[in-house]
């Protein structure tokens, strides 16, 4: 499997589509990895290269010592396409992957072709939630939050419908490494962008899902309100919509970076 050293860390890495193609960067949720875009990536191929990657402390990629930062996670991306010799690629990520989204839309402007934002926030959450996580992991590991996490994440119509999938993702959590997640809920805690995303250039699209209660329709209204010139999209799904609403989410995706919506 491929994997770059940048910067004191690996990176676990992979690229499909042809390389005469516009690059296409998939940046993961928190507890997750590269494999969790597996839905999108064959139809996103055919018409992008598709360079997913697994964030710090996360897959196969480095842990190194926390606390990590958002601005750390964005900068990691921006090496990651100087490696490669990419002047400037679209981006979607989720969740956390959408918080360094937003990072890179502002200070890494120039770098950013299209933006999508997919269940994310200009501030998830408090302190004492992401602490409070931060213990359990500490104390209990992975196994203590894992079925807790499945339940935010998917409705309980989907949870019932597609065992495999909830069990994919929930092995993702479980092989999580706890010192990368703590790292990372640390770096989530710490940001808050809220009063800079105003400053976005590139064409953005928020995606939501009508029953995410992580990311809430309301938290991707506040962004869409505040880019000058996003979109908004609502899926029906909780928070992982990629994966409960795999062709939707594609299709919507698609239409945006082909610049169709």
């Amino acid at each position: 499997m491929p994997f770059l050293e940048l910067d004191g860390a690996c990176f676990h890495y992979r690229f499909d589509g042809s390389e005469c193609d516009p690059v296409l960067v998939l940046s993961n949720s928190l507890g997750t990895n590269l494999s969790m875009w597996d839905g999108q990536t064959r139809a996103l191929a055919e018409r992008f290269r598709v360079m997913r990657y697994d964030t710090r402390g996360h897959g196969q990629s480095s842990v190194t010592p926390g606390p990590y930062s958002i601005p750390q996670l964005g900068r990691d991306v921006v090496r990651l396409l100087d490696a490669f010799e990419i002047e400037r690629a679209h981006f979607c990520g989720l969740s956390m992957g959408g918080m360094t989204g937003m990072w890179l839309g502002v200070y890494a402007a120039a770098r950013i072709g299209r933006l999508a934002l997919c269940n994310t926030a200009a501030k998830i959450g408090t302190a004492d939630v992401w602490n409070g996580r931060i213990e359990a992991v500490r104390q209990g590991g992975m196994a203590a939050i894992a079925e807790a996490v499945i339940r935010r994440w998917f409705t309980s119509a989907f949870i019932a419908r597609a065992p495999e999938a909830v069990e994919h993702t929930r092995q993702m959590i479980l092989s999580t490494p706890p010192e990368g997640y703590t790292a990372n809920c640390e770096a989530i805690r710490d940001m808050d962008q809220r009063e800079t995303i105003s400053r976005i250039i590139a064409p953005t699209l928020v995606i939501a899902g009508a029953n995410d209660n992580v990311t809430t329709p309301s938290d991707a209204h506040y962004i869409v309100e505040r880019v000058p010139g996003a979109r908004y999209a609502e899926l029906g799904a909780a928070h992982l919509s990629n994966i409960e609403a795999p062709g939707q989410f594609t299709q919507t995706l698609l239409q945006f970076l082909e610049g169709r919506s």
